[in-house]
């Protein structure tokens, strides 16, 4: 099947009418008081989030901001595949695939979309399991699968010459559409490179003192935030039933990876658009999927790579480990005044980082 249907984000008003009277029954819990969020996100963010979210929040405006770019869904591989596609005016202009990761969305990228043009002809999927994607119905769905299927879509597009791009879970799954289709993805340009010690002890002979530091981030990092990654990659169904029941209790979930540094509608945009699709359990089955998939002895990448790191957050990228995955690693930059979700809070920054990589090597 290849068929490409137009789509359009219609929530029905009786999905909205029951959001409003869930979030009106809500349930706080409670909280030390002065904790400051040393247990984890803390009621009053919560609370304030909750009450914009009833009071000021604009769904209908978010439905129009997204259905202003065309729209489409296909089948791949067993399953639907929601994306954005933008052309370009240049008929010759190189095609990206731009890929999301979780809690994010295809809101990650709605605003870099104009900074991209028209330089670029712009794919932007929904994860299998995301979103308008819908909830995945087979099992398997991790970044191999993914990738394969968004080798696929480039294809079924007629895109025989293409970047691709990736942010967090997409950090994970455009390197590999760089493996599987080196013929094809003339680089990948990501913000966070997931290569970590492997247990050789030669690999850690001459850290610097910015490579300690690194480790330091990533150390803390797993220690203090990462339950989530474990329980998405053992338990996530039973996580699952209180996510689908309770928007508070997804805000909550999904707000633990929305630092404060990003605003509000950006935070429920994306959590919005996990309630509506049903989705909020079937996207945290991506990391049970990876988790299972195990991590075989796959030979390193070779299509030319490039970081755009952010200047903050929890996770830090290490170039000697890097190296080891990657064999054409081309630029190495970290992006001032930028977070995790770069291409929201610094589409300018991030869109000048891609243009200048793709400028090197396309």
């Amino acid at each position: 099947m290849t068929d490409m249907k137009p789509f359009k984000i219609e929530v029905s008003q009786e999905d909205l009418y029951d959001l409003q009277a869930r979030l009106s029954r809500t349930l706080f819990t409670d909280e030390i008081p002065g904790s400051d969020g040393a247990y984890g996100v803390g009621v009053e963010r919560v609370k304030r989030l909750v009450d914009y979210w009833r009071t000021g929040f604009d769904w209908r405006a978010v439905e129009a901001k997204i259905n202003a770019y065309p729209q489409f869904t296909t089948e791949i591989d067993g399953q639907n595949i929601h994306f954005l596609h933008v052309r370009s005016p240049k008929e010759n202009a190189l095609p990206l695939i731009l890929t999301h990761g979780w809690p994010g969305s295809i809101a990650e990228y709605l605003n870099v979309i104009e900074h991209l043009l028209p330089e670029f002809h712009l794919v932007i999927p929904s994860i299998p399991g995301f979103g308008f994607s819908g909830p995945t119905t087979d099992r398997g769905w991790g970044t191999e699968r993914t990738a394969k299927a968004w080798v696929e879509l480039m294809s079924r597009l007629g895109y025989d010459r293409y970047g691709a791009v990736g942010n967090d879970g997409g950090s994970l799954i455009s390197p590999e559409v760089g493996r599987l289709d080196p013929e094809h993805c003339v680089g990948v340009h990501v913000t966070q490179i997931f290569s970590f010690p492997s247990g050789d002890p030669a690999e850690m002979e001459g850290l610097t003192e910015e490579e300690g530091a690194a480790l330091g981030i990533l150390k803390w990092f797993w220690e203090e935030k990462g339950a989530f990654n474990m329980l998405h990659s053992q338990q996530p169904q039973t996580l699952a039933h209180a996510l689908a029941d309770s928007p508070v209790g997804l805000l909550a979930w999904n707000g633990q990876l929305f630092d404060e540094t990003v605003d509000d509608d950006f935070v429920l945009t994306n959590v919005a658009i996990y309630w509506f699709t049903r989705t909020a359990g079937s996207s945290i089955r991506f990391y049970y999927e990876n988790a299972k998939a195990g991590h075989g002895a796959a030979e390193p990448t070779t299509v030319p790579l490039a970081l755009g790191a952010a200047s903050s957050g929890d996770f830090a990228s290490i170039r000697r480990f890097a190296e080891r995955d990657h064999r054409n690693i081309v630029s190495w930059n970290t992006l001032d005044g930028t977070g995790h979700y770069l291409a929201h809070s610094a589409p300018k920054v991030v869109a000048e980082d891609v243009r200048q990589f793709f400028g090197k090597i396309a």
